[in-house]
């Protein structure tokens, strides 16, 4: 397979002109090789690895339905597609592309994509210094076209700061969404690495056999606490909104910040943390709770929220500043990976629903979203239409997403 690419840089005087580089798609491209093909063996003119590897460059090119990925790859220079692994002279066809992603399994996809983000973002050294959000999401466009699917259809596990998706699982079942979510989460779980890392999630996921899990492979927890716990929630509740709560709390730690822009003024947010509890409640390994509260005026209008939590992170660990920090991190897995995926990779949009595609489709929307912020990549929409003319920067990002780079 011919696997390199003279990279063409922009025009510059001639004593000053750098060396062409020389790329290979490499590490992801040999991980995406170890995927099972589901594909007769006779007649196949397209390697998997490259089908995958095309279909992510082309997302990165700003081309998001399986018709524009096509066009991509037809109208890609010859250096481009043999880069990647592509035949000389043959271009795969819409048809094509549809019938592997209808047919190929999600979960062996989703297996190897794990197994190299781990390698790219290994566990880290010191205990709660990343933290990983999960939660689900739906697709829209998939509810209209298929009246049996659930109203959630993947869940993910996002690394804080890192930006990229570490696991995710298929949802199948057209169950409600917090049955649905909950079918899964032990599986994504368990395919991520939890060593000195700590889970967030909302409400949903405050599970007993959850806490436990992450706390058996060596991870910690910050999850909110609502009615769903109606005893754990009571108790933690009564902690906090004693009328006298300064002479109720013996421990008592706060920490609070104010933020401005985005159409609201002094958005504040303030948590009160307390170990008061510790050994009260039945609850496996808490070490802490805390009552988070956030002010803020939104064009015009005031709006209040206050939020109950229970973690297990002791305060030496991690304190009132510091789980404020994490329970804040924690929505980057909505405004940097749920929304960019509706808004800029248009997944809403997408009416593909037959066989596994759409589950394949989400999947390699994530791995986009990943690079991308591997990559130190912020402005997702610019750099998509800067993609659109520069294909072969895309490709770049193939290569530098490896563990030798991480």
């Amino acid at each position: 397979m011919k696997s390199s690419l003279c990279v063409c840089r922009p025009a510059m005087p001639p004593t000053d002109a750098p060396a062409p580089v020389v790329v290979s798609p490499g590490f992801l491209v040999a991980s995406f090789a170890t995927v099972p093909d589901p594909r007769r063996r006779q007649g196949t003119r397209y390697p998997l690895a490259a089908l995958l590897a095309l279909s992510v460059v082309a997302i990165l090119s700003n081309c998001t339905s399986v018709l524009a990925i096509a066009q991509f790859g037809a109208d890609a220079p010859l250096a481009l597609r043999q880069a990647l692994g592509l035949p000389a002279g043959k271009v795969p066809r819409q048809s094509t592309l549809q019938r592997l992603f209808a047919k190929l399994n999600p979960d062996t996809l989703i297996a190897v994509l794990a197994r190299a983000c781990g390698q790219v973002v290994p566990a880290p050294p010191v205990r709660a210094s990343q933290g990983v959000a999960i939660d689900g999401k739906a697709q829209r466009g998939r509810l209209a076209a298929d009246q049996t699917a659930g109203t959630v259809h993947g869940l993910s596990a996002y690394c804080h700061g890192v930006g990229i998706v570490l696991s995710q699982a298929p949802i199948v079942h057209a169950a409600d969404k917090a049955e649905a979510e909950l079918t899964v989460t032990p599986e994504v779980i368990a395919s991520v690495d939890w060593h000195n890392r700590v889970l967030t999630g909302d409400a949903l996921f405050c599970q007993r056999n959850i806490c436990q899990q992450v706390w058996e492979a060596e991870g910690d927890y910050l999850i909110l606490v609502k009615a769903n716990q109606g005893t754990l929630y009571d108790n933690i509740r009564l902690l906090f909104e004693d009328p006298d709560p300064a002479a109720t709390l013996t421990d008592r730690r706060e920490a609070t910040t104010v933020d401005y822009g985005h159409g609201r003024i002094a958005d504040t947010r303030h948590l009160i943390a307390s170990t008061d509890l510790v050994g009260y409640l039945d609850w496996p390994h808490h070490a802490q709770v805390f009552r988070w509260e956030r002010t803020w005026t939104e064009k015009g209008t005031p709006h209040h929220a206050i939020r109950y939590g229970i973690t297990s992170l002791p305060p030496q660990v991690a304190d009132a500043p510091d789980l404020l920090a994490i329970k804040r991190a924690h929505w980057q897995i909505e405004n940097q990976l749920h929304r960019p995926k509706d808004v800029t990779l248009d997944e809403d949009a997408s009416l593909i629903h037959c066989g596994f595609g759409p589950d394949i489709l989400a999947i390699l929307r994530n791995l986009v979203l990943s690079l991308l912020h591997h990559a130190g990549i912020t402005t997702i929409a610019a750099q998509l239409r800067h993609f659109s003319r520069h294909p072969d920067e895309a490709l770049l990002l193939l290569v530098d997403f490896s563990p030798q780079n991480a």
